[in-house]
């Protein structure tokens, strides 16, 4: 399909309609920012009309210069057109219930009212110069005949892009692409589509509007939004661009990275399964895979999307299926050398953990193979001494650590959001002339129950070099045991740091 495919993304709006999400104005704009750097096409930043604060987000991003369309949301009528041309916006995106259950249930009005309503709100937004996306609301629950008639009528009156929105996810593929088949048939203005995931299948049916005839789709980053939330970004874009062959203006590296400033922003935690932007998406850890993969990637991958490709990395994984290869190469990249016979029984002992039912980590493997090898692999370059936290309901939560680091005593001290983000927060900058790392990788579990439960924190860590290395730790104390795992995963990675250095 040698077809270019406007994204129209609704983040900014259909995330704040996410139970539970309330983004400042700030995240919004770092967002937009984040979301231009993407190169996505059309930004949906808000509805205005909703409330003055969403009025000031919308301008602000508007006035930001960005490279992609701002658009407004407005219903068809005046007061909320007037809303959206108030925030300087490039498009406004008018909107009115046209399926009989919400016109009768919701705005009470005739399908002749609403026709009038549509082509009259459409008109005053192309006489303000400004471009126009019209949606039927309920699209896909509209009688076909009352839909044509009302897109044909939108479309003489100026309209730039019709919508064709699934409000409630009701939709099949097959079912989606003959409707925007015979919508294509009436209308010649690009055809966009906004699904919802009630049962799933929001990209699905997106992109079977695209094999009828849609150039726009709409989606949000982690799929968010309300109820089940909306179609997928990531899976959109590399659907059409690695299975379909279409082109997009989305830098695709950069995926992940949007990814996780969602989930930052939002609180929503990404689904290790998640396709494209999960832990496990470029994850491998059967030995029969594994072996594969290291061999040739595309053996157990799509190949037509790599982890590069998203900004992702490949990660294999140890535990009770992991093979020799494996195990070997987790090694080596540790600059870890065995023979045969302390690889095999390695492999024995990691399997042996692993049947435990516990997660194998950097920290894990160090200590079996110290203990086969019987030799210290690593020294202990930050020794840490003291962790004090304080925090209240009316104080800052503010960390103090303080720890040898080689033959030096360092001192540092952060604020942060919780306790935890402050001590984190203070070892990175304990250790920020030594190493600098980002955290990839946070989970915490409770091993026992009860207010005094012994807690295990994972830490995933990054350094500059693009080097990983995860830790675990445990404690009744979850700020001791997310220091621990990452002061644990920050000494191992200084010693993968000097073992590269001299090679």
């Amino acid at each position: 399909m040698n077809k270019k495919i406007t994204i129209f993304d609704t983040t900014l709006r259909d995330g704040e309609q996410t139970p539970g999400v309330s983004l400042t104005d700030d995240q919004k704009l770092k967002i937009a920012m984040q979301l231009d750097k993407l190169g996505v096409d059309i930004l949906e930043a808000g509805f205005p009309i909703s409330s003055d604060g969403d009025k000031q987000s919308v301008k602000a991003i508007a006035n930001e210069d960005l490279k992609l369309d701002v658009c407004g949301l407005a219903r068809v009528l005046t007061k909320d057109l007037d809303a959206c041309l108030d925030t300087g916006v490039d498009m406004i995106h008018t909107f009115v219930s046209t399926s009989d259950i919400q016109r009768v249930h919701t705005i009470k009005k005739s399908k002749e009212e609403v026709l009038v309503m549509a082509v009259d709100a459409v008109q005053y937004i192309k006489d303000h110069g400004v471009k126009c996306m019209f949606s039927a609301m309920d699209a896909t629950r509209t009688d076909i005949d009352y839909l044509t008639q009302i897109y044909k009528a939108v479309e003489e009156a100026g309209c730039d892009i019709v919508n064709v929105p699934d409000t409630v996810g009701i939709m099949s593929p097959s079912r989606m692409y003959r409707l925007v088949d015979a919508i294509s048939k009436e209308v010649k203005i690009p055809i966009d589509v906004h699904c919802h995931n009630d049962f799933g299948i929001a990209v699905a049916n997106s992109l079977m509007a695209v094999e009828a005839g849609a150039s726009q789709i709409q989606v949000t980053v982690n799929g968010i939004g309300e109820r089940a939330g909306n179609a997928n970004l990531a899976e959109v874009v590399m659907c059409l661009q690695s299975i379909y062959g279409a082109r997009t203006n989305i830098n695709t590296e950069y995926l992940l990275e949007t990814s996780k400033m969602i989930e930052r922003y939002t609180g929503i935690h990404i689904p290790p399964n998640m396709p494209i932007v999960g832990e496990n998406a470029f994850a491998h850890e059967s030995g029969i895979h594994t072996h594969g993969v290291l061999t040739k990637a595309d053996t157990f991958e799509p190949g037509i999307m790599t982890p590069e490709m998203v900004g992702h990395k490949r990660r294999i994984v140890l535990g009770k299926h992991a093979g020799k290869h494996a195990v070997q190469r987790s090694l080596e990249d540790a600059g870890i050398q065995t023979t045969d016979e302390q690889l095999d029984e390695i492999v024995r002992r990691i399997k042996a953990i692993a049947d435990k039912g516990k997660r194998i980590c950097d920290a894990d493997l160090h200590a079996v193979a110290a203990d086969v090898l019987g030799r210290n692999l690593g020294s202990e370059t930050i020794k840490l001494r003291e962790l004090s936290v304080m925090t209240s309901n009316l104080t800052t939560p503010t960390a103090v650590v303080r720890a040898i680091i080689g033959d030096e005593e360092a001192v540092a001290s952060n604020i942060g959001t919780g306790p935890v983000d402050a001590a984190v927060k203070a070892v990175q900058q304990m250790i920020a002339g030594y190493t600098k790392v980002k955290i990839r990788d946070f989970r915490i579990e409770a091993i026992t129950g009860g207010a005094d439960a012994l807690a295990e924190v994972t830490i995933g860590v990054e350094d500059e070099s693009g080097r990983t290395v995860t830790a675990h730790a445990a404690s009744t104390d979850i700020v001791t045991a997310s220091v621990d795992a990452l002061v644990t995963a920050i000494n191992i990675l200084l010693d993968k740091k000097k073992l590269w250095n001299m090679q």
